[in-house]
């Protein structure tokens, strides 16, 4: 029996990967803007799964997938400028949505990992927006819950390094990289 090569993998990753952004701009033209103030965020998908059992299986159960549902939990810590008091306009956008009807209560999201690993998506969704309230003395926080409208597409992450790593070019006008270094 041989022992299984012990895997390269060692670091875990940090939960703060994830950058949320909302379209500013419109559907045609996107413009994406920073969601600040993020202390929590757990994106979801959950399957619906119905049973599709027959005498076939002998007694086991079976199921299928027949619908996916994706959403977004996140924390946000409630920001406003520091001199005007106002709110910061993306948060702003989002709290709006929650409060209307329509197409005025969709918003577009994307979220991605922001070190440039692969996992990015983006999609429109309905909000829940739920402040946490609390004492005198805590922090303006808000629950955030972002419902899928939709399909959550899969994109190319927007701080994902160019496919081949990239090229670094050099002006030093005849001189070696050592000479440029020193």
């Amino acid at each position: 029996m041989s022992t299984p090569t012990p895997p390269a993998e060692t670091e875990t990753a940090l939960a703060r990967r994830y950058r949320l952004e909302l379209n500013t701009g419109t559907d045609t033209t996107p413009v994406w803007s920073l969601v600040p103030g993020v202390q929590e965020f757990a994106p979801k998908v959950e399957p619906t799964q119905q049973k599709s059992t027959t005498y076939d299986d002998e007694g086991w159960a079976n199921s299928t997938v027949t619908e996916l549902a994706w959403s977004i939990e996140a924390k946000l810590a409630h920001r406003c400028h520091p001199t005007t008091g106002a709110f910061n306009a993306a948060q702003e956008k989002i709290r709006l949505a929650s409060e209307n009807f329509g197409s005025a209560s969709r918003v577009h999201v994307r979220y991605y990992d922001r070190e440039g690993r692969p996992e990015a998506y983006e999609g429109f969704a309905l909000v829940t927006w739920e402040p946490d309230g609390g004492a005198a003395d805590d922090l303006d926080t808000v629950k955030v819950t972002l419902t899928g409208k939709g399909p959550r597409k899969s994109i190319t992450n927007p701080v994902a390094p160019p496919a081949g790593g990239g090229t670094l070019t050099l002006a030093a006008a005849g001189k070696s990289l050592k000479e440029v270094a020193a």
